[in-house]
């Protein structure tokens, strides 16, 4: 049988043996079809298969093709769901069977995310909601890339690096997006070890920031300015003077700004 030749009869055959290279070419063409079902190439459908041809169980399999095709079709789902998540494949496999979306940027849609996401509508109650400093002359929600790029101002007056700022801010973004509502997010970020070490700061550290840009999610918070979150604030209509004013926010940003390192050293 091939298999058996291809691994034991000759010397480094899968590497040496033409057909090898005959069984792969073969394998790009059988699964071609295959693999662009899942928005991947013929290739990646061949390296797939290569993989499953070298293992022992194929080889004693009584339907090696059978098994083959089996594995081949199993591995595309994960790595065109990999991509989608953008994540490993491992980490697809493992979230096989959940919920999750493929990830949606800011730029895939025509509408603002605030008009689309359920994340940014909410009811308030008036009888608890704080009075805003300074009523939006225009009437107008500010645009969502606006608001992340006015949050990213906020930290960096405050002592943070831009681009530590930015990724941050787009990591809790994402995680919005993704979970929909905002408890779900900082619930989701609070088990996550990922925010701390990719921004440099402790845990600590990290739950202020998911506290200060997701808002306080204690029930006795609920409709307030605290309880909202920056983002929130600033889909609002609030502006960057009204985050400055709110002197307890602006403090505890600034007490959690990462210190500036030069390169490889780490203070988590």
């Amino acid at each position: 049988m091939l298999l058996f030749e291809l691994t034991y009869a000759v010397p480094h055959g899968w590497h040496d043996d033409p057909r090898a290279t005959e069984l792969m070419t073969y394998a790009m063409e059988k699964y071609g079809g295959l693999a662009r079902k899942y928005g991947l190439e013929p290739s990646d459908a061949a390296a797939a298969a290569f993989e499953v041809m070298r293992m022992r169980s194929t080889r004693l399999a009584e339907d090696p093709w059978a098994v083959t095709t089996h594995a081949v079709e199993l591995s595309l789902i994960y790595e065109s769901r990999a991509e989608g998540l953008l994540c490993s494949t491992g980490q697809a496999r493992r979230s096989a069977g959940t919920e999750y979306h493929d990830a949606e940027r800011f730029s895939d849609r025509e509408s603002e995310i605030a008009d689309y996401h359920p994340a940014f509508h909410f009811v308030d109650n008036v009888d608890e909601i704080d009075e805003p400093k300074h009523a939006n002359p225009d009437g107008d929600p500010t645009n969502a890339y606006f608001a992340l790029d006015i949050a990213v101002r906020f930290f960096v007056e405050l002592g943070w690096l831009e681009r530590t700022a930015r990724l941050g801010l787009e990591i809790i973004a994402a995680r919005l997006i993704r979970c929909k509502e905002r408890p779900a997010a900082y619930m989701s970020l609070r088990r996550d070890g990922t925010g701390p070490g990719a921004l440099d700061i402790d845990y600590e550290a990290w739950l202020t920031v998911l506290a200060a840009v997701l808002g306080n999610q204690h029930h006795d918070f609920a409709g307030t300015t605290k309880g909202h979150g920056i983002l929130q604030r600033l889909v609002s209509g609030e502006h960057l003077n009204d985050l400055f004013q709110d002197t307890e926010l602006a403090d505890a940003i600034e007490s959690v700004a990462p210190a500036i390192t030069t390169r490889g050293e780490s203070h988590v």
